[in-house]
């Protein structure tokens, strides 16, 4: 890392903490810090949720399958598309239309507190642990690039230095979403969002350069590495990735909270098609760093699991480190802070958003909105120093919490299924999400420990994880004689906001500060270029384009000057 590299990377984190105070300006009761009080532009839901996907696992894992197996990695990121389109036709207008502040509030409306209570400890033990083991990584890897090796595994790494990597990383984010609320999960993702794609899109030229331009490219792959599935991810495989991408886009938390925030259904539908949108096409970007480092940087014959899994996990820093200039790569690392960031902050949010107005607020007396506000702050401020602490315990757990992960997403399905379902069938009630989490943990349990049913259908995550549960539930709903006690609850609730209040108007204060983050952006870029002797063209011609896209979006959300009618004194 140089001195440029070094300034890039502490502008962006000290940029994220200020940005994220700026934006505390908006949140004056609980509804701005969990719902932005509904006033979130559709774009800016649409990035957030695209940035929602992202970690510093999408760089290592999805990177290391390009860079193994070429082209399949680009059609199973596709297929977060076409489950996020799917989601924004059928149910994201419908989650908005409720008005409801929380997804906790529907579950309990729909299923009651034991349900809730059931989906808010398991989903939220689930997702701290992933969100730990994340800032894990990215703290990590950070460090192993900035000691001069390209993974954890190549350089000797201090543990006092990696927790205080891991504090730091985690105070920045904690910060920022304990004093924005949704609004700064919300412009951060966007402010991410820019970062990451310029960071991938500069290196792509130069990666393509250093192959002998793409027809090079293509003729010195090895064979097969076009084809869009492969023995391991067959397209059984990619039809029970799209369903199982489809119940989590359309009913986990995190992506619901987008659906709520914006003024109207037809925003969170247009919110959830500009999401799906990008992963049409993003994927052939971003995945295309390590496809090409495939042919600088080929697996040796005869080469050992270990070595393989190794070159294909440092694939993405590697090609990156090969090719950037000075301070481009401070960029990039904090474009893979940049996605686990978010993802973070999401968690955060949507969780510190139920235990205060769905467990909490149900605790005390008429609580005032300062009150309540407060503690959605300190809820915030404790699941992120929990998460942290995952972090710096992961060491310690070693493979205990990639076992935890491993076995609850084989429920993502299984747990959401029946809330989605439920907002459209009448009669699937509670007993829908006991028998389907009974039958598909045992099951899916069973598969992950018995290594003699790794070849039967019990072991096949496809089957467990996604027909298995969706046959529970349609038996359910077939089976049962008379609507579910909690559907009228729900069906009032959406007549009484179906058309009865005016929807709120968006904001223009994120369009503000993005078009401001892009001018900046462009001023970093172009201030590369002295310190640069090569690529300053590529500085020269992103560092305008930038120029010019913060300027057209400050013009466009200037405000109007009125004109003051004309006077008809006789």
């Amino acid at each position: 890392m140089t001195h440029p590299d070094w300034t890039i990377l502490a502008l962006f984190l000290v940029g994220t903490v200020f940005v994220g105070i700026y934006l505390g300006r908006l949140v004056k009761n609980a509804s701005d810090m969990f719902a932005a009080g509904g006033q979130s532009p559709w774009w800016l839901s649409g990035l957030s949720a695209f940035m929602t996907m992202f970690s510093a696992n999408t760089f290592v894992v999805w990177g290391g399958v390009a860079y193994q197996h070429g082209l399949v990695a680009v059609v199973i990121n596709l297929s977060y598309g076409i489950a996020a389109i799917a989601a924004g036709y059928t149910v994201a207008g419908k989650w908005n239309q409720m008005g409801i502040r929380t997804p906790a509030e529907y579950v309990e409306k729909r299923f009651g507190r034991g349900a809730l209570h059931f989906y808010t400890w398991f989903m939220m033990a689930f997702r701290l642990i992933g969100s730990g083991g994340a800032l894990y990584a990215i703290a990590t890897l950070s460090l192993a690039v900035i000691g001069g090796g390209d993974s954890a595994g190549s350089v000797a790494i201090d543990p006092s230095t990696l927790r205080w990597a891991i504090f730091i990383f985690a105070v920045i984010v904690i910060i920022y979403t304990m004093i924005g609320g949704l609004w700064a999960v919300l412009v951060t993702d966007t402010l991410q969002f820019i970062i990451l794609n310029l960071a991938v899109i500069f290196v792509i030229p130069l990666s393509l350069a250093a192959v002998g331009g793409l027809d090079s490219f293509i003729s010195q792959v090895p064979a097969g590495f076009f084809s869009p599935t492969s023995a391991r991810f067959s397209w059984f495989f990619l039809a029970g990735w799209v369903a199982i991408h489809y119940f989590m886009i359309g009913a986990e938390w995190a992506f619901v909270q987008r659906y709520l925030c914006v003024p109207s259904p037809k925003d969170a539908r247009k919110s959830t098609y500009l999401f799906g949108g990008l992963y049409l096409f993003s994927p052939f970007l971003w995945l295309l760093p390590p496809m090409l480092w495939r042919v600088r940087q080929p697996i040796p014959e005869g080469a050992d699991a270990a070595t393989v899994t190794r070159l294909a996990e440092t694939a993405y820093i590697v090609s990156c480190k090969a090719v950037l200039p000075s301070g481009m790569l401070g960029l990039m690392l904090a474009a893979m802070f940049s996605a686990t960031a978010s993802m973070i902050s999401s968690q955060l949010n949507v969780f510190s958003g139920v235990l205060t107005e769905n467990i909490y607020r149900p605790l005390v007396r008429h609580p005032t909105e300062q009150r309540m506000l407060f503690m959605g702050r300190v809820f915030t401020a404790v699941l992120g120093m929990v998460i942290m602490g995952v972090a710096m315990a992961t060491p310690v757990l070693g493979g205990a919490a990639k076992l935890i992960i491993g076995v609850t997403e084989l429920m993502v399905t299984p747990l959401l299924a029946p809330t989605l379902f439920a907002l459209f069938f009448r009669r699937i009630g509670t007993a829908a999400i006991w028998w389907t989490v009974g039958i598909c943990f045992p099951l899916g349990l069973l598969g992950r420990f018995q290594s003699s049913l790794a070849e039967t259908w019990i072991a096949n995550t496809t089957f467990t994880g996604v027909v298995l549960p969706l046959l529970i539930v349609a038996i359910m709903a077939i089976i049962a004689r008379r609507e579910a006690q909690g559907w009228a609850s729900i069906a009032t609730l959406s007549k009484s906001t179906d058309g009865t209040e005016a929807s709120p108007e968006a904001s223009v204060l994120p369009a503000r500060v993005v078009g401001a983050s892009l001018l900046f952006c462009a001023v970093v870029l172009l201030g590369l270029i002295p310190v640069n002797t090569e690529s300053r063209s590529h500085l020269a011609i992103h560092g305008l384009a930038l120029a010019l896209m913060g300027v057209v979006i400050l013009a466009l959300v200037r405000p109007k000057r009125t004109l003051s009618a004309p006077s008809h004194d006789s």
